[in-house]
């Protein structure tokens, strides 16, 4: 089993979605919050603007859906999970080897030696951080438009979805390629496909079955369908 989720499992503990159709992020011009020209030019007002982020994460928790999809990876033989959210909040619930496509939030990486950490407090004593071993600015380590995924993450991801003999697909409006690919190659690889979504996303007429309304109800309904103890 495979289980792909999307910026609206979040939405329901309380995270802002993200929306591009007016060129704004929460308000804030994309190409200068969410690129590396933006950073390169203003990286106190990037790095800003994403420890307000993270200290609402902090503010937030899993809600009904994160905790069936954890408990999951206990009850089937094999489930891989793959995420476009950044913020850490299937881990949180306790899931475990997320395959987060866009990066983490709360990993921070070199913008010149490439050094990786994990810093999960906000704010930041000082901005912006500055690597301990090469003395460069240190950046979000979450995938900026312009930028290419994590390659490694999303070969990862795409061997699963081949594989996969069923694929649930929650909370995604499935328009975010190559995240949305991975939903086509499941479903022409011969997997049954299961969409829980509000609305029909890009991809609904792939869908085996469609289940309409939010995952943090959707999924526990269907936890007790299967039998599952609450």
């Amino acid at each position: 089993m495979v289980v792909m989720t999307g910026a609206g499992v979040s939405a329901e503990s309380g995270v802002p979605t993200f929306r591009a159709s007016d060129g704004l992020w929460e308000g804030h011009p994309i190409e200068e919050v969410a690129t590396p020209e933006g950073f390169a030019a203003d990286p106190i007002k990037v790095w800003r603007f994403y420890e307000g982020r993270r200290e609402n994460l902090l503010r937030v928790a899993p809600n009904p859906g994160h905790h069936v999809i954890a408990a999951w990876q206990e009850r089937f033989s094999s489930l891989m999970l793959v995420t476009q959210n950044v913020d850490g909040l299937h881990q949180r619930a306790g899931s475990r080897d997320v395959m987060e496509l866009h990066g983490s939030i709360w990993q921070i990486r070199c913008s010149q030696c490439h050094r990786e950490r994990v810093d999960r407090t906000a704010p930041m004593a000082k901005l912006p951080p500055i690597c301990e071993v090469c003395g460069g600015l240190e950046r979000p380590g979450v995938v900026w438009f312009g930028e290419i995924l994590p390659q490694d993450t999303l070969n990862a991801a795409a061997r699963a979805a081949v594989k996969a003999d069923v694929t649930l697909v929650a909370g995604t409006s499935a328009v975010v390629y190559p995240a949305a690919g991975l939903v086509e190659l499941a479903a022409n690889s011969g997997a049954a496909l299961i969409e829980v979504n509000p609305v029909a996303s890009a991809l609904a007429s792939l869908a085996t079955v469609a289940l309409r309304g939010p995952s943090g109800e959707v999924l526990p309904a269907l936890d007790r369908l299967l039998g599952f103890p609450s």
